[in-house]
């Protein structure tokens, strides 16, 4: 594995890697994406054996140009008012962090799409990703560079650390500004429908083509998957990001309600607490014994707690950039557990949560 800069001279290296059917982890304004030729069956089984992920959990295909959306999506195979959306998305919100669901042409190699009728397409914005794409093959499934199941990656350092000699590349673009993954919206059900909260509001959607349904994760769902209008639960899934466990790091995560985290916790040794921001944290310590020890270690690891804010202030923009981040953190410092607080719902919010929610359920 060897990294690259963004010199337009190792940029060349990497698109040309990419056209050879290597693999090469790119930076975009989500999370790092572990890229190779859309167009290639081999590149594409290799992203999944690096990966170890499961055939049957679908890629994203990134473009840098919309001609190549008529390329690889078939539009004749949606209702009038589908395709009027995603042409009027595609204006509104490209090059951003969403995700649209489309009928696929055959160009697009069933594996890429876990052998279903439909392709997740998204337009990044980020110039280095945008430049590989172009110099490349002009479609570049990229899914998040990290072993599947685990936090998604946010730094080039992230992606050496987890994938190491299992890829060919890394262009090391700096932090991800988002720090989530993008949005995804399925245009090919009969209501548009949100199967992934991401980088991209919902509310920002909603201003383009109005009202769309959304399937949220909740706790206590028995699958990790809520319900869109009644849908059941996708065992199929149509997009990444649907399983019920998920972005999860080594150590058990545990969610709670904003400003509920268990007092009693505190006594375990090497417990890691996550709070959204700076009033739930200084409401959890409020007269707690002790309190002027713990809070001078916030940002440092204690050897009684470790305590850990998503955002200062409450921005959900702030905390939605740090998430991964802090996980990576916490799991550097090998702490034997978290506890974390969901976030406010809306904006950012529910991508945040839904993170949390899948990152919840699995102990390593």
């Amino acid at each position: 594995m060897r990294i690259l800069s963004v010199s337009e001279s190792d940029l060349h290296i990497a698109a040309s890697a990419l056209v050879a059917g290597k693999l090469v982890a790119l930076p975009t304004e989500t999370v790092y994406g572990l890229g190779a030729n859309a167009y290639d069956p081999e590149a594409l089984a290799r992203v999944f054996e690096a990966k170890r992920r499961p055939t049957f959990d679908p890629l994203i295909v990134h473009i840098a140009d919309l001609a190549t959306l008529d390329k690889i999506a078939d539009f004749t195979l949606l209702v009038p008012a589908a395709a009027d959306f995603a042409h009027a998305l595609a204006s509104a919100l490209w090059p951003g962090p969403l995700t649209l669901i489309l009928p696929k042409k055959a160009i697009i190699p069933d594996l890429a799409t876990s052998g279903l009728p439909t392709v997740a397409v998204r337009f990044p914005a980020h110039p280095v990703a945008l430049r590989l794409i172009e110099l490349s093959t002009g479609a570049v499934a990229a899914p998040s560079a990290n072993p599947f199941g685990y936090i998604s990656p946010t730094d080039a350092q992230h992606v050496a650390d987890t994938l190491g000699d299992r890829i060919d590349f890394i262009v090391d673009g700096g932090p991800c500004e988002v720090g989530v993954e993008s949005t995804v919206l399925d245009l090919t059900s009969s209501v548009p429908t949100i199967l992934r909260p991401g980088g991209m509001p919902r509310e920002r959607i909603e201003a383009v083509i109005g009202p769309v349904n959304a399937l949220a994760s909740k706790p206590d769902s028995p699958s990790g998957l809520g319900t869109a209008s009644g849908q059941a639960p996708q065992r199929n899934p149509a997009s990444p990001g649907l399983l019920a466990s998920h972005y999860a790091p080594r150590a058990s995560l545990e969610l709670f309600p904003y400003g509920r985290l268990p007092r009693e916790r505190v006594v375990e040794p090497g417990i890691a607490l996550l709070f959204f921001d700076r009033r739930s944290r200084d409401g959890y310590f409020y007269g707690f014994k002790g309190s002027s020890e713990t809070l001078a270690s916030v940002g440092q690891p204690s050897k009684r707690i470790v305590v850990r804010v998503l955002s200062q202030e409450g921005s959900t923009v702030e905390a939605a950039a740090t998430l991964f981040k802090i996980l990576h953190e916490l799991d550097g410092l090998q702490v034997s557990g978290i506890l974390a607080e969901r976030v406010p719902a809306g904006g950012l919010g529910d991508a945040i949560n839904d993170r949390l929610y899948k990152a919840r359920s699995a102990a390593r």
